[in-house]
């Protein structure tokens, strides 16, 4: 690779007047102009430069064949110093074109936010030779946790930087999701007021327009299908205490000889799929839908959350649920066809829907995508599985166990995938709350690579990432991995830690990787997933030991906190208030491992309070809400933190 000296102004010329290509080149144009110092213009009559633009605006350039030019990506750069070529398949790829050759002149974004930026210094510019395809069509994230407008939207803005190229927003408006946030659900010491939903809607309007404005695939709704269209609000998975009144009742699943709202949750309870009634209802509701966005990539379709309550009527248990919900796959495509709308839409194989269809069919596959969404797999196993899968257990209408191995999940995968052979995706929770179990975060990343690199081989074409927001406590290096290898799946781990924790932390990254998998080690994943016996007192030595190793590590951290660098110096700080929380979380277990419930408890109470203290400071990092109230507080306080909603 070699380097020219730089011109006094660098000029940057676009192809294009799409306007994701011209956010394209306002990028290029401040980055650039942050690491060189130089003037940098955007001129259209430029002759030399770099030029942006779509692959086939260049002569000279061969665009890759791929299934379809505005679903998949493809990048091509050939600079040489200050001029050359910036371009990809589509607009969206053009901008992911631009954050690539940002990244080759050493460019890293290692959380989301201003502090997350390292932007070098620069005095020459590389030559750049890069041409690629994704492995992978699908590289996205859904909303989940507790958020305001402002993190999701610092999220949606760092996601092609990684090479991300979809978002989800669940539901119609998001509400549950903002109005944790702005209530403070779960933090008596921030002072907050219930979200009205319009205002909720306003937010999801101005995330729509970020995710536009970058050309992402859009993903929308998936829960609320089964209770909005009848009148009844699916705003989230709060019980309520009242029944469902008469003229909704009758098209409610009957469980155990009666027709209510599932455990007082809307959006937990299915329907009486065999009605016609029903499934016209639900079908009328989504082509609607659909009509009135247009700017949605994909509609998800989903059932009801909750599990083993579907009905038991006469007529419903003469059909699997997922025989019932392929009718109305089918009848949506017909109408959808009808009125000329070419919106995707996204079913999913999930709870009781993992078992397929023994009747029906899908007919148009290139309407729809599966979804595949194991939600109560373990990750202490990855998705390379062996040729042989075991068989699948036998459909028992509302008396179902769901599998938690790897294994037993890709074995309904694939029983699914000889039915239906058109695109698809893996839905997965690495991040919603099993990080929590690691709280190095080192061990699930290696997971997350180790699936993402899985996918193809157990025939997935992506993932979208069901996880929260704030998930960069300590470090951003799980999501990361995530984009890296979903571009490419033969990215290296080690090579993608090494780089990430020397752009995140400077010359002690190295130093910080070491403390970090020591923390992973020394807490032990496998045991806080509550796969080994709670009682243990080889766990217990080990927690024992963690306070040492945090403390002993607070020399580094305290001598890095003035670095130089701001993305360094702000990775530090956290860094630092993580080792504090550790430090309480880790006699919590300690005790715990010992069969000290009570100890155990109070240990776990301080940490929380301490979370909740830090709040202020750590809210662009952490979510408080999860911390405290779901995924660790039912280690500690038996009933509470159910984990997954419904």
């Amino acid at each position: 690779m070699s380097a020219t000296s730089l011109p006094q102004c660098l000029a940057i010329r676009v192809l294009s007047d799409a306007p994701v290509i011209q956010f394209a080149a306002e990028e290029l144009k401040q980055y650039l102009a942050r690491a060189t110092g130089c003037e940098v213009a955007v001129d259209h009559a430029a002759a030399e430069g770099l030029v942006l633009g779509l692959m086939a605006d260049f002569p000279g350039v061969q665009a890759p064949v791929v299934a379809n030019p505005e679903l998949d990506d493809a990048l091509h750069i050939d600079t040489r110093g200050a001029s050359g070529v910036v371009a990809g398949i589509n607009p969206r790829s053009v901008l992911l074109a631009v954050y690539r050759y940002l990244t080759e002149l050493g460019c890293r974004w290692v959380r989301p936010g201003d502090d997350g930026a390292y932007v070098p210094t620069l005095d020459r510019l590389p030559d750049v030779r890069v041409s690629e395809t994704p492995s992978y069509r699908h590289r996205g994230v859904c909303i989940e946790g507790a958020v305001s407008y402002e993190h999701v939207r610092d999220l949606v803005d760092w996601l092609p930087k990684l090479g991300f190229n979809g978002y989800f927003i669940q539901f119609r408006e998001a509400h549950t999701f903002f109005d944790r946030w702005y209530r403070h659900t779960g933090n008596p010491k921030q002072a907050g007021d219930a979200l009205p939903v319009e205002k909720a809607r306003e937010y999801t309007e101005m995330l729509e327009k970020e995710i536009k404005r970058r050309g992402l695939l859009y993903h929308k709704v998936g829960h609320g299908w089964t209770c909005e269209p009848f009148g009844i609000a699916g705003l989230g998975w709060e019980e309520e205490p009242r029944s469902a009144p008469p003229e909704v009742a009758k098209y409610l699943a009957e469980v155990r000889g009666k027709r209510d709202f599932w455990k007082g949750v809307a959006l937990n309870t299915n329907l009486c799929y065999s009605n016609p009634e029903v499934r016209r209802i639900i079908v009328d509701a989504v082509v609607a839908y659909a009509r009135e966005h247009p700017a949605i990539d994909y509609i998800h379709f989903w059932l009801a959350d909750g599990t083993n309550n579907n009905c038991e009527c006469a007529q419903c248990v003469r059909a699997r649920p997922s025989d019932f919900y392929v009718m109305m796959l089918n009848e949506l495509d017909r109408r959808l066809s009808a009125a000329g709308l070419a919106t995707r839409i996204v079913f999913l194989i999930y709870v009781d829907l993992l078992w397929p269809p023994l009747e029906q069919k899908i007919v148009n596959t290139d309407r729809f995508v599966l979804m595949f969404a194991p939600i109560v797999r373990t990750y202490s196993e990855t998705f390379e599985v062996g040729d042989t899968l075991p068989e699948l257990p036998p459909f028992e209408r509302n008396k179902l166990a769901f599998p938690k191995s790897v294994e037993a999940n890709v074995a309904f995968l694939k029983a699914w995938q000889a039915l239906f052979d058109g695109d698809s995706f893996d839905f997965d929770y690495h991040l919603m709350w099993d990080h929590s179990n690691d709280p190095g975060h080192m061990q699930i990343a290696r997971t997350i690579a180790a699936d993402m690199q899985g996918l193809g081989k157990i025939g997935l074409n992506g993932y979208v990432s069901c996880q929260i927001q704030r998930i960069f406590l300590p470090t951003g290096l799980a999501m990361t991995v995530m984009g890296r290898t979903l571009w490419n799946a033969a990215t290296d781990f080690d090579a993608v830690a090494e780089d990430y924790f020397r752009s995140a932390f400077g010359a002690d990254g190295p130093a910080c990787r070491d403390y970090l998998e020591r923390l992973s080690d020394l807490f032990d994943p496998v045991y806080i997933r509550g796969e080994k016996e709670w009682v243990d007192a080889e766990q217990a030595q080990r927690f024992a030991r963690a306070p040492d190793v945090i403390q002993g590590f607070m020399l580094t951290i305290s001598a890095n906190l003035h670095a130089d660098v701001p993305c360094h110096r702000a990775s530090w700080l956290y860094l630092k208030h993580h080792a504090e929380l550790m430090l309480g979380l880790a006699r919590a277990f300690h005790a715990k491992a010992l069969g000290m419930d009570e100890a155990a408890r109070r240990a776990w109470e301080r940490t929380k309070q301490l979370a909740w203290d830090k709040e202020p400071i750590l809210h662009p990092v952490l979510d408080t809400w999860l911390f405290a109230m779901t995924a660790l507080e039912a280690k500690f306080v038996p009933g509470k933190g159910d984990g997954a909603p419904g």
